[in-house]
């Protein structure tokens, strides 16, 4: 499944202020219901709802190598939860990764992102 972007900056700042959040030791996840979400369900060839994902990994996590390892490690763990469970549709879904997640396996992220969005009710 493709990841669908949030690619502007006021939808993070909306899913920071207003969504629900929880967080792990790796991984903060907060979740805004999409206003948008009709428009792309019906601009999507299969006409179904999408989430929109946006990832936020700061500097304090390492260098550009190890920022860009740990998304790639939450876009897999999203996919996988995604596949395995079946995820909620029509949300902003912001995913922000700890420093720990540095250090950590993709299994354990997986965990950890399992446990947050369960948290959230985003499983069906």
């Amino acid at each position: 499944m493709k990841l669908y972007p949030i690619t502007e900056n006021h939808l993070y700042i909306k899913a920071f202020t207003k969504g629900k959040r929880t967080g792990t030791r790796l991984v903060s996840v907060n979740v805004l219901k999409d206003y948008k979400a009709e428009k792309l369900r019906r601009a999507n060839p299969q006409k179904e709802y999408l989430n929109r994902v946006g990832l936020s990994v700061g500097k304090k996590a390492g260098n550009a190598v190890t920022r860009n390892r740990i998304k790639r490690m939450i876009r897999e763990a999203y996919r996988q939860l995604d596949k395995e469970y079946g995820l909620r549709r029509g949300f902003l879904v912001v995913i922000a990764a700890r420093e720990a997640c540095a250090a950590a396996k993709t299994e354990d992220v997986k965990r950890d992102l399992r446990y947050a969005l369960g948290k959230l009710g985003m499983f069906k």
